[in-house]
């Protein structure tokens, strides 16, 4: 396997540096993930460009956290799900929704859960839902921007989650009491 290497701010080509710089004033470090693809400043824009956009969505905290921990325990990315559980911890998101997330198991509410199974849907399809699958989500009070939005997320995490499988990004001490690991992704298939 070729090693990627986890740039610091001063190691990193020169475009990728204001992001970097950036992500340090944010998190108080610069996360692996970012320092790896720093090697592409236009990849390390694009996810960092991209990641601001989904924030926007009109999803909630919790919401968009379902569209992005469901992509990265479908997926199989461990630097993604340990993040994304400290993330979702930090955000306010209910504990026994992270679990549901974390294990692949259904979530109570039923609104939230239908969020979950479409983008399941949309992952496992790769974009190809049935009728039925778009008419539960619609049904279940979701929009047909809140589809769209799910698809914002999933590519979101295309980015980071293949980077981590091709880099094998070394897991921040930060996400480290949040870690997930290959046991996890084999006891939630």
């Amino acid at each position: 396997m070729t090693n990627f290497t986890t740039h610091t701010i001063e190691s990193a080509p020169e475009a990728s540096k204001p992001f970097l710089q950036g992500a340090q004033s944010a998190f108080q470090f610069v996360p692996n993930l970012l320092a790896t693809m720093a090697e592409a400043p236009s990849l390390l824009e694009g996810y960092m460009s991209l990641a601001s956009i989904f924030d926007k969505s009109s999803f909630s905290e919790t919401e968009r956290q379902i569209v992005l921990m469901t992509n990265n325990r479908l997926n199989g990315c461990t630097y993604c799900m340990s993040a994304h559980t400290a993330l979702s911890k930090m955000g306010g998101v209910p504990k026994d929704v992270i679990e549901s997330l974390r294990s692949g198991t259904p979530i109570a509410d039923a609104k939230l859960e239908a969020l979950r199974q479409f983008a399941v849907v949309i992952n496992e399809t790769r974009g190809w839902p049935e009728t039925k699958h778009l008419d539960a989500f619609l049904s279940a009070g979701y929009t047909q921007q809140n589809v769209l939005e799910v698809i914002l997320g999933t590519a979101l995490k295309v980015m980071s989650n293949y980077t981590n499988h091709i880099a094998e990004t070394e897991l921040d001490d930060a996400f480290k009491p949040t870690a997930w690991t290959k046991s996890d992704l084999k006891a939630a298939a």
